[in-house]
């Protein structure tokens, strides 16, 4: 009984941390998914012998994506907490902790994005081009259903990351389950309640992965 007083009375906390992950992590996927969905597409189109083929637009996303890529998401959280606080009024809490989720999450999923596309058979592309299809219409028909089994284990891993990034956010306030394992387990030395956060991080990816195969495996034709 004596083990389970203190997670019982951290019962409510570890609730609401919960619930502060899921939001977190819900928004910054959105956010990568609407933008770095259209960037990927782009990343690859525009690469050389395809029909939006642009070296120099090409170079500069790459470029771009390749910085913020490189930098370590506890620093970019430190970095971007002047765009936080103009964005979101704060510097603290969920709200504010998933502009740098977000800003972490569109370069990596539009990467994960690219290289799904180049696995696709360029013939099946150069036939599309043969019957007349436009670019549109290629991206919308050929590209992305054919690529959609590699997307989805894309956006599982990118779902992920984003929950140990905003555990990582919850060492400056940024709340979730990473708040409440430093809170409790790292400043009170309360063993339990770390064990406790970190069983419910396992299941919580455990779940996500699993659910994640699933759903590629449906969606996978070939």
């Amino acid at each position: 009984m004596s083990l389970l007083n203190p997670i019982v009375n951290i019962l409510p906390d570890l609730n609401k941390a919960f619930l502060e992950t899921i939001y977190m992590v819900g928004v910054s996927l959105a956010v990568a998914l609407l933008i770095g969905l259209p960037l990927g597409v782009l990343l690859f189109s525009t690469t050389r012998n395809l029909f939006f083929e642009n070296g120099i637009v090409n170079r500069s996303l790459g470029f771009a994506v390749n910085i913020v890529r490189s930098i370590p998401f506890i620093i970019l959280l430190v970095a971007l907490l002047p765009l936080t606080d103009l964005l979101t009024g704060s510097t603290i809490g969920p709200r504010a902790a998933s502009v740098s989720l977000s800003v972490s999450a569109i370069p990596f999923f539009a990467r994960i994005v690219e290289t799904a596309l180049r696995e696709i058979d360029r013939g099946v592309i150069e036939a599309a081009i043969a019957v007349g299809a436009t670019p549109w219409m290629i991206i919308k028909n050929v590209l992305l259903p054919e690529a959609k089994p590699g997307i989805i284990q894309g956006l599982t891993l990118t779902t992920i990351s984003l929950i140990g990034y905003s555990a990582m956010a919850g060492t400056i306030g940024g709340g979730g389950i990473g708040d409440l394992a430093i809170r409790y387990g790292y400043y009170r030395y309360d063993n339990t309640v770390m064990i406790t956060t970190i069983v419910v991080l396992i299941c919580l990816v455990q779940l996500i992965q699993m659910v994640g195969d699933k759903v590629s495996y449906i969606v996978n034709k070939r």
